[in-house]
C-alpha cells in the first residue's frame, strides 16, 4: 500500500523521516512517521567451516560495544552483493572469494523501510581493514558454535547478527 501523501520531516545523512498519510482506509485517515532507509547488508564470513569473523562495534545509540557480524548501509545505486563485499573488507580486512545470499528481512517494519540483505562469505583472504574515521571496530575470530551459544545466553544482542546466524543454522537443519 502506497501513501496518499508524503511529508519530509527530517533529511539526515543516511535516512529521512517522513510522515505518510493514508486516506480512505477501512478505519479512516491514518498517519505514520516512517524512517526511510536505503537498505543494508550483513555478512556471515567463514574463516573455516567452524570459525567466523565477527566485529566488536561501538554503538552510540545503545551506549556500548556490541558483538556483531560485519554490516553496512547500501550506497546510492549500489547492489547488495557489492555492498556486502565492500563492507566485509572495510570492517574486517578480509575479502571473500565466494559470497552467496542467505536471506532478506525488514529490521523494524513498524517504523522503518530498511531491508537487510544477509550473505554468507567464504574463501576469505586477508587484506587490510579500511574503517571510516568515525568507526570504532575490533575484529575477532569466533567459533560458530560459540557464537550461537552467545545468542542463547544474551551475549550477542544485535538483531541482524541473531537473524543471520539463526537463519544459517535453520537452513542447514542444525538447530
Amino acid at each position: 500500500m502506497k501513501p496518499d501523501t508524503i511529508e519530509t520531516l527530517l533529511e539526515a545523512a543516511v535516512f529521512d523521516v517522513q510522515r505518510w498519510t493514508f486516506h480512505n482506509t477501512p478505519v479512516g485517515t491514518i498517519e505514520r512517521e516512517i524512517v526511510v532507509h536505503p537498505g543494508a547488508v550483513v555478512v556471515l564470513p567463514f574463516i573455516s567451516e567452524a570459525e567466523i569473523v565477527m566485529v566488536h562495534n561501538l554503538r552510540h545509540a545503545v551506549g556500548r560495544e556490541l558483538l556483531e557480524l560485519p554490516a553496512g548501509t547500501l550506497e546510492d545505486g549500489e547492489e547488495p552483493m557489492a555492498c556486502a563485499r565492500r563492507e566485509l573488507e572495510e570492517e574486517t580486512g578480509y575479502c571473500a572469494g565466494t559470497i552467496e545470499p542467505l536471506c532478506e528481512f525488514y529490521t523494524c517494519p513498524g517504523i522503518c523501510t530498511e531491508l537487510m540483505h544477509a550473505f554468507v562469505a567464504r574463501d576469505l583472504s586477508k587484506t587490510e581493514q579500511r574503517l571510516d574515521r568515525t568507526e570504532q571496530i575490533r575484529v575477532e575470530l569466533i567459533g560458530l558454535d560459540r557464537a550461537l551459544q552467545m545468542i542463547a545466553t544474551g551475549r550477542i544482542s544485535d538483531g541482524k547478527t541473531i537473524a543471520a546466524l539463526s537463519t544459517f543454522r535453520l537452513q542447514r537443519g542444525q538447530l
